[in-house]
């Protein structure tokens, strides 16, 4: 009796995550400080205060999560999601025609149109930088290719990302059609803030 063949399967590999450490940084100290002011304005606010700070609360801190600690690109073997502000698009390979950033990131798909990734600023500061590196690579005549590390951070992410993009295209793994989803999550709290504000506001 002959034993079954061991079957093989291919390495996974885990998701390439990008995202924006400022504007990460930049959300902590405004949940902070929204948080301080808040906090203090519930426990020691009189007549309306409490419910003022409570709605804002609730309309600021979505909105403040939303922008700078939300946005993430997970880029994987077999597709790309982005996670912007209030939106997560799951596009496969496949669908993915180009990723450019010129003064934003973005990426193109055949039928789908054209994403903004948020997780990926544009710096034109490091660009700059980058392009005097190369160009005293050019001056000096060397033959070998730019350091990698020396590129902008976004350049490095396109090309990393377009590197993936070009070995999945024919992968059956890969293939299908684009998904878009809102992020009720941030969107229902901030709207529940805004219409509670607004009441607030306008009666007596």
């Amino acid at each position: 009796m002959t034993s079954p063949a061991p079957q093989t399967s291919q390495p996974t590999y885990r998701d390439r995550v990008f995202r924006s450490g400022g504007g990460i940084l930049g959300g902590l100290l405004l949940l902070a400080i929204a948080g301080w002011l808040g906090v203090d304005a519930l426990v020691r606010g009189t007549g309306r205060t409490p419910w003022l700070a409570l709605a804002g609360l609730l309309f600021s801190v979505p909105l403040v999560v939303a922008f700078s600690l939300r946005p993430a690109v997970f880029a994987g073997e077999d597709r790309l999601r982005i996670r912007n502000p209030f939106r997560t698009i799951t596009l496969p390979w496949a669908t993915v025609t180009e990723i450019r950033a010129a003064y934003s990131c973005e990426v193109l798909t055949e039928n789908a149109g054209k994403f903004q990734l948020w997780a990926v600023p544009v710096s034109l500061r490091q660009r700059k930088r980058a392009h005097r590196y190369q160009d005293r690579l050019a001056r000096g005549g060397a033959s070998e290719a730019p350091d990698p590390a020396r590129l902008a951070l976004v350049d490095r992410a396109v090309a990393e990302m377009r590197e993936l993009s070009e070995r999945a295209t024919t992968r059956p793994t890969a293939q299908g059609e684009p998904v878009v989803r809102w992020a009720y999550e941030v969107i229902a709290p901030a709207l529940a803030g805004l219409v509670l504000l607004i009441v607030l506001l306008t009666t007596t």
